[in-house]
């Protein structure tokens, strides 16, 4: 057996016979993709166009959308295999052709279905650079310039714990006995964060929401009420800004007035409001064109989320800088490595403004209450949220 001096230099797993061609292999690779990716996307912008015919683009009742099929069938056709010797080029782009020709195209206009559509041209392009980049943004150190652009739920919850019941992050919950308050049309992640930390999902408590599905003030008092009667500890309320259900808005003003009366940490989902609130997540994977996921969690002061998440781990924090700033974004939640999303948002941003953003949004609006209209008139259908619909507060 040789020596580790004399083994000849690895890269990727194989032997260096050459100098490294990398930049070259990935232009090669992407210039390939790029032929089988764009032909995907302009099918579902050339559907567009007929849509309204109800018919697809070779004249038949087909869709750019899916070609749909049943688990053990798909699995067949797919016939994805770990081979022993790599196929190369040649097999990685029969795999690709295979996977999109059985997704679902999210480009298409008639992708509705879960509250998100697809990511934008400079989604691809924000994807790609993070792609190549590979970092992590765990440390300031490995990820200067996505840290200074930079699983929110659970997050929110361990952070509203530790910061008003300091001492839980060391000793536990003991005998607290902590109770969660969001809509009964909340978002179900909540449910998981409560068995995540502990608190367990009979104490999370649903309140009722009236006719629009907006969550009832006072049900949320006689519940925090009837909780601390219990002898239950009140730790969060989640106000929610457009929910899932209707896409309604909670009255955040009495919402919040009610949580601080109780001493619990609160907690929204977006805008009017807001500067009541002690945390804030935003989703900009939907209206905002992200590509999935793209999460972000806002809080009034990042010093409550150091002193909540904060750990000893010499071997990857090297002390705060001398402006005594934390930019060690792992030390601020509880994930330590992460994927730095915040670009794909950023890179956006930058190239729509807010002004265009502001066009989208009034667009998706005017189309919306369009369709509200046409249902509201028509005698076959029964409109159940409002008109015009819940917007941005």
């Amino acid at each position: 057996m040789g020596s580790i001096e004399s083994a000849p230099p690895l890269s990727n797993g194989r032997v260096n016979e050459s100098p490294l061609n990398r930049a070259d292999e990935v232009a090669d690779l992407l210039n390939s993709v790029q032929e089988l990716i764009i032909p995907f996307i302009r099918r579902a912008d050339e559907e567009a166009a007929v849509k309204h015919t109800g018919r697809g683009l070779s004249g038949s009742s087909g869709s750019a959308l899916v070609e749909s099929h049943k688990p053990a069938e798909l699995m067949k056709l797919l016939n994805l295999q770990l081979p022993e010797t790599g196929g190369g080029k040649t097999a990685l782009l029969d795999v690709i052709q295979q996977v999109l020709k059985y997704s679902v195209n999210t480009w298409d206009q008639g992708f509705l279905d879960k509250l998100y559509a697809s990511t934008n041209p400079v989604g691809v392009v924000s994807e790609l650079l993070l792609a190549t980049l590979n970092t992590n943004s765990h440390v300031y150190q490995v990820s200067p310039a996505l840290t200074a652009a930079a699983g929110v739920t659970s997050a929110r919850v361990i952070i509203a714990r530790n910061t008003l019941y300091p001492e839980t992050k060391t000793d536990g919950n003991g005998a607290y006995k902590f109770v969660i308050f969001t809509s009964a049309h909340g978002h179900y992640s909540f449910e998981k964060a409560a068995q995540m930390i502990g608190l367990g999902s009979r104490n999370l408590v649903p309140v009722p929401v009236d006719d629009s599905g907006a969550m009832i003030p006072a049900e949320l008092e006689r519940l925090i009420l009837a909780a601390k009667d219990a002898g239950k500890t009140p730790l969060l309320v989640n106000a929610t800004a457009g929910s899932t259900v209707l896409g309604s808005f909670d009255p955040f003003e009495e919402v919040g007035a009610v949580a601080r009366r109780h001493g619990a940490w609160v907690h929204r989902y977006k805008l009017k409001g807001v500067h009541l609130a002690d945390s804030v997540a935003v989703n900009p994977h939907k209206m905002l064109g992200a590509p999935t996921t793209c999460s972000l969690l806002l809080g009034k002061d990042l010093r409550q989320f150091h002193r909540a998440n904060t750990l000893p781990a010499g071997y990857l924090f090297h002390g705060a800088d001398s402006d005594g700033e934390v930019w060690d974004l792992a030390d601020l939640t509880p994930q330590c490595g992460r994927r730095p999303d915040s670009l794909k948002v950023a890179l956006s941003w930058t190239y729509y403004g807010a002004a265009g953003y502001g066009r989208m949004i009034d667009e998706a609006f005017e189309a919306a209450g369009y369709l509200a209209r046409l249902v509201e008139g028509n005698k076959d259908f029964v409109l159940v949220s409002q008109n015009p619909p819940p917007c941005l507060q």
